[in-house]
């Protein structure tokens, strides 16, 4: 070889060994980045990424899920679509992660470079490695027991906020947490409730709006009087709060517009607290610096007790937007003047821009409890328009105001049980929507189902928080020998189902349902390869044509869902994702599925291949067998405490049960123990709360002799209506004539 060729040679080895070392260096440094992602140091440097620009921008970064509702618009779609309508047969599991809960679950997850963050029962907080399904950390904000006593519909918790590092969290005791997201260590907790007197709770995810964090609150079933806070993220010092409805006029309105609002009001509402709680939709707009407040029912839910001389008690029910700098009034929009039915217009808010007759609004669109899909113009609350998405009897028609026509007998005010529809979970209730922008098509879970109403006697000293239970303020038939009321083309009473349908806003009419067979199903999530996801009451996770309603791919998750899908990018694989565990408000007592399994999140990819959890078969249930000879009397009172204090979480006895046993399919162990449960709290540490406080050991009697009662009538195989004829006369005589007590409490 010559001189020149060598030299040549040597450059060539020397050049290609220097590519080769700066290959290797460049592979080995990826995979130690690889290798650091889901440590503390990598979770901590992307979610400190997380500020206002991020979150206002997060339509443009379709790889996470930055808000509880996918963006400040809460859409829940996505321009994603590596899994489309040709692959789906490739779509199988990642990993599944069993958290272990017996409660539900109704979390919407956020995710950030493959880290997700969500909460389940008793508002504990998970992170999780989506690379690799492994659990990172827990939070536990260690509730107490009794914790349970100050929710009406369950343990649950819908979500968290991120910003700037920290993790927000709604606990259900009525605390706001600061967690930080790469430790899961607490940074700061304060306290919302700002009357300790009252039964305040918190299910709902906290919201970032103009850098501040805002929760609402729940509890107008009890004593309440609702209002959202901001807080700064860093201190968690309050920096301003809105008041849903007014308090005492003889005292000073915290803000201007509560005067103008009491003039809506009679009589001595603030005593109640008057309720309007804003226990889930708040939603900001940062083009025009708007939150969007979503308001719940009153209390009492009666409006002839709460306002006895009538008046649309504002802002009960409504939509209301305030400065998110401030928390300064600027416009309402009321969907249930005068509410009386617990039609709360707390359910998910979607902004929008659409055509409406040649020109494109700035719109608010929802699907709240009345059964009317609304779209109002974002800007000033304008009504636009409102066309009903489910069947309903409470009302004919919406004004050229935007009132709802109500229909004769809907106050339900005559001495009779009225069956109006739809009850009071509501033709659409919290289950999240999503908006196809491209389609212009909203995906709604809806409920078909009616509720029994009456004029029930009412104490003031006897109202409120939860050592009354939830019959001493809300409107429903406890009284079941009051003459029934019942329209023959609603559902009839004890009967229910649901449906996903696809509606159209502009024309405001439905495309196409998929009948389900339980009313309450999972939230949804669109994209733009043109599906739809959803979760069912029977343990379906389903993948509709978004056009159609066609089911192209399904996958058994084992218990009922309630909560909403998400679909992400991670690694430049997307990826799906659902947590699922059966509880909540209508899932405490009613299971459709064939077993309630523990909580489980579930991820799928294409290409997954992890094995499916086992399903355990079905419980076999059977009514007790120990029976009662208690006097008649006394089963009436039983029937009227279990009202007051058990159906809140039991339900309706004889249905099987839920998330939550039937207490009429006991053991003869839990019978023989009811004093320590209920009066001494031995099953507190499993949600069971210690009501030793409220009931008497002669209440607790009377309430297990109803129960034994009712289970010893059903097993006999005896037709249940005419069970419960034979209990509306025991109530009766009981009411007319009460057990008389000694005052052992």
């Amino acid at each position: 070889m010559s001189a020149h060729a060598k030299m040549s040679h040597m450059k060539y080895t020397s050049i290609y060994g220097m590519l080769c070392l700066a290959f290797c260096f460049l592979q080995c440094t990826s995979n130690a980045e690889d290798e650091t992602k889901g440590s503390a140091e990598h979770i901590r440097q992307i979610t400190e990424a997380i500020d206002d620009q991020a979150i206002i921008q997060a339509d443009n970064n379709q790889e996470d899920w930055l808000t509880y509702g996918g963006n400040y618009a809460e859409t829940r779609y996505r321009t994603l679509d590596q899994i489309n309508k040709t692959n789906l047969n490739e779509l199988g599991l990642a990993w599944a992660v069993d958290l272990g809960t017996k409660r539900g679950i109704q979390a919407t997850p956020l995710v950030v470079d493959g880290i997700m963050f969500l909460t389940g029962p008793w508002s504990i907080v998970y992170a999780i490695d989506v690379r690799s399904g492994k659990r990172l950390w827990t939070f536990d904000p260690e509730l107490e027991g009794n914790s349970a006593l100050v929710a009406c519909c369950g343990v649950i918790n819908r979500g968290l906020a991120i910003y700037k590092g920290d993790l927000f969290l709604g606990v259900l005791d009525g605390r706001l947490m600061s967690i930080d997201a790469a430790t899961g260590e607490k940074n700061w907790e304060i306290n919302t409730v700002y009357d300790e007197t009252r039964t305040y709770s918190i299910t709902g995810a906290p919201r970032i709006a103009d850098g501040k964090v805002l929760i609402g609150n729940g509890g107008a079933e009890f004593d309440t009087r609702g209002y959202v806070t901001a807080y700064d993220t860093s201190t968690g010092e309050e920096v301003w709060r809105f008041f849903t409805v007014p308090g005492n006029p003889a005292e000073p309105f915290e803000h201007p517009d509560l005067e103008e609002a009491a003039k809506t009001w009679t009589g001595e509402w603030w005593k109640q607290g008057g309720g309007g709680t804003a226990w889930d939709a708040i939603t900001y707009d940062p083009e025009l610096n708007q939150v969007y407040i979503g308001v719940g029912n009153g209390t009492h839910w009666n409006r002839k007790i709460r306002s006895p001389e009538g008046g649309d008690n504002l802002y009960l029910s409504s939509i209301v937007a305030v400065d998110a700098s401030d928390g300064s009034y600027k416009w309402h929009y009321q969907t249930t003047p005068g509410d009386t039915w617990d039609y709360t217009a707390t359910q998910h808010i979607v902004q929008a821009d659409i055509e409406i007759d040649g020109q494109i609004r700035q719109v608010l669109m929802q699907a709240p409890k009345n059964g009317f899909f609304y779209v109002i113009d974002r800007t000033n609350g304008e009504y636009i328009s409102a066309e009903p998405f489910v069947y309903m009897n409470w009302a004919t028609g919406i004004d050229d105001a935007g009132r709802p026509i109500e229909a004769e007998g809907a106050r339900y005010d005559d001495g009779r049980m009225h069956w109006l529809t739809p009850g009071s979970h509501g033709g659409h209730n919290w289950t999240p929507m999503s908006y196809d922008k491209d389609k212009q098509m909203m995906y709604i879970p809806t409920a078909n189902q009616s509720g029994p109403y009456a004029d029930m006697p009412f104490d003031y000293d006897e109202m409120g928080g939860a050592g009354s239970g939830l019959g001493a303020n809300i409107s429903m038939g406890a009284k079941i020998y009051y003459p029934p009321v019942i329209d023959p083309k609603a559902p009839l009473p004890s009967t229910s189902s649901g449906a996903l349908i696809a509606w159209d806003p502009i024309q405001q009419k439905k495309l196409w349902s998929v009948d389900q067979l339980f009313h309450y199903n999972g939230g949804v999530v669109s994209t733009s390869a043109g599906l739809v996801m959803q979760g069912d009451a029977e343990g379906m996770f389903y993948i509709r044509d978004a056009d159609t309603g066609e089911e192209l791919w399904k996958y058994d998750v084992r218990s009922g869902v309630i909560a909403a899908p998400i679909t992400y990018m991670v690694d430049g694989e997307q990826y799906i994702t659902i947590a699922v565990g059966w509880g909540g408000s209508q899932g405490m007592s009613g299971n459709v599925a064939p077993r309630v399994h523990p909580g489980t999140v579930y991820t799928f990819k294409l290409g997954g291949e992890a094995a499916a959890l086992e399903k355990l078969p079905p419980v076999e249930k059977q009514y007790a067998t120990l029976g009662t000879d208690a006097p008649p009397v006394n089963i009436g009172e039983g029937f009227n405490l279990y009202m007051q204090y058990c159906m809140g979480c039991h339900m309706n006895p004889g249905t099987g049960g839920g998330a939550i046993p039937d207490l009429t399919m006991s053991s003869h162990n839990i019978f023989d123990n009811y004093e320590q449960i209920v009066l001494e709290g031995i099953l507190e540490t499993e949600g069971m709360p210690n009501l030793g406080e409220y009931i008497s050991k002669e209440e607790l009697a009377d309430i297990r002799s109803f129960v034994l009662h009712h289970a010893q009538q059903l097993g006999s195989g005896k037709n249940p209506n005419d069970v419960m004829v034979e209990l509306a006369g025991m109530q009766y005589l009981a009411d007319q004539n009460p057990p008389k007590r000694k005052d052992i409490r």
